[in-house]
């Protein structure tokens, strides 16, 4: 017989007891609130089953978001390159993310964000502990303009994908990618770098 190799499937009304003990953890404690041990007990098992199933506290929490994609993987790879450049290459990784296989993921997870308080609350855990901070430690922003600088640019792209590709808006719906890329890549790019006339002290 040949031996099967890597981790066992295990069983899956274990693995959705630590997702719904994780969901409601992380939605009542917040992320750094909710602790592996608080949430197996939770679940009513080891907190080695916890790590078992889903590695780190990180990847626990990206699966109770059913997140499509890993948002460390966008910013690491937008970081890279010329400065002047950011904003372009944000907008291009987060329309291949929308365009690719995972895009109906996506688009299940925004809808999801806006149908219960409980579902916002992780929403907003999700976008300030996966993007905000890997951000800011990555993107090298001066740290008293950081955070208000990429929530403003995170509110114009999920505004971007609401329009396109959940209420699909024409044109924007149809229109091409580098089109989007050439519009909104500069918008993009003073949020995060240009100057913001009365926003920040001079």
């Amino acid at each position: 017989m040949v031996r099967r190799t890597g981790r066992r499937p295990g069983n899956p009304d274990t693995r959705e007891a630590i997702l719904s003990a994780a969901r409601s953890a992380f939605a009542e404690k917040g992320y750094d609130g909710a602790s592996i041990r608080a949430i197996a007990t939770g679940a009513g098992v080891d907190p080695a089953l916890v790590h078992h199933y889903f590695g780190t506290k990180d990847k626990l929490f990206l699966e109770t978001m059913n997140s499509p994609i890993d948002p460390a993987d966008i910013i690491n790879e937008v970081a890279v390159g010329d400065r002047d450049e950011i904003g372009v290459r944000f907008v291009r990784a987060f329309l291949a993310m929308w365009d690719g296989p995972r895009g109906a993921a996506a688009v299940a997870l925004l809808r999801s964000v806006v149908g219960t308080e409980w579902t916002t609350k992780l929403f907003r855990e999700f976008i300030i502990t996966q993007i905000l901070r890997r951000a800011v430690s990555r993107l090298d922003l001066d740290p008293a303009e950081a955070h208000l600088r990429i929530t403003l640019a995170a509110s114009h792209l999920v505004g971007l994908a609401l329009a396109r590709y959940v209420i699909k808006v024409e044109p924007l719906a149809s229109a091409p990618t580098e089109t989007l890329v050439a519009a909104v890549g500069p918008a993009v790019q003073r949020y995060l770098t240009g100057d913001l006339p009365g926003v920040f002290p001079a």
